[in-house]
């Protein structure tokens, strides 16, 4: 459905990502694990960057064709999303962005919305172009990871204060945060999880997200940025560190970019 090639694989996990692109997401396979409690922290959704809104419309119109069922769509005006989730829940969206110097902005922040999306134009534009969906080119990205939180003053202190991270934009229950002057690489609501509790480790869900730093010298001088401002980093090997937001939602900061063979080793962290 979703176009992507298993890039490794051992007995219990797989890394799948565009075949000839980047890792993306690790499965790990645990089948005597529950569903997570609800307002539980954790996952709202992945959401996979296509290249380009052609690519979008080549999914959407391979989607409509197939009769596949999504759970929502929506043109943020930064960009065109369309969300489903997989056989166990996990939400997922697929999306394009707009051209930065299209993404509106007010007082200082990038606007985004829940405007209806244009599937007519996507499917058109797909109709015009007369190349099928094939699977996801190969610089398809994960744009960003959208979390569930359960309290928004003490995350945006993490996120924002503590790891750096610029707030880009607010909706109702939610902030939005980046690096680089992109619209989010961090969604983080409430939506779902306010006043909840930390995810059971041993329920379903997000394992980990992974945050990329340039290399070793990046991730101990940031390391120890972290410790010296009181938050607690666990270090099992030189080159990954692991900590917890606010809500219990684990980050792995990896020094450098992680092979599909670096991910599958760090499925069990």
């Amino acid at each position: 459905m979703l176009g992507l090639a298993v890039q490794a694989r051992s007995d219990t996990a797989a890394v799948l990502g565009a075949d000839g692109g980047v890792p993306l997401v690790t499965l790990v396979a645990t089948p005597d694990a529950a569903a997570p409690a609800p307002r539980a922290a954790g996952l709202f959704h992945l959401a996979i960057l296509l290249p380009s809104r052609l690519d979008l419309g080549r999914w959407t119109q391979s989607m409509a064709a197939s009769r596949r069922t999504v759970q929502g769509a929506a043109d943020h005006l930064v960009s065109e999303a369309i969300y489903l989730a997989d056989p166990e829940g996990n939400g997922i969206e697929i999306y394009r962005d707009r051209p930065r110097n299209e993404w509106p902005r007010r007082d200082g922040r990038i606007e985004m919305d829940n405007a209806p999306l244009d599937f007519d134009g996507l499917l058109a534009l797909a109709r015009a172009d007369g190349t099928p969906w094939t699977g996801a080119p190969s610089r398809t990205r994960m744009g960003h990871i959208h979390l569930n939180v359960n309290d928004l003053g003490p995350t945006e202190g993490f996120y924002v204060g503590r790891l750096g991270f610029d707030a880009m934009a607010t909706m109702r229950g939610a902030l939005f945060v980046s690096a680089g002057g992109y619209h989010h690489h961090l969604g983080l609501n409430t939506w779902a999880a306010r006043n909840g509790a930390p995810r059971d480790p041993a329920a379903l869900g997000l394992r980990h997200a992974v945050i990329e730093l340039p290399d070793a010298a990046s991730l101990a001088a940031y390391v120890g940025e972290l410790e010296s401002a009181g938050l607690a980093v666990e270090r099992p090997t030189s080159d990954i560190a692991l900590l917890r937001d606010p809500s219990g939602n684990r980050l792995l900061l990896a020094a450098g970019a992680r092979s599909a063979a670096d991910h599958l080793g760090l499925a069990d962290l």
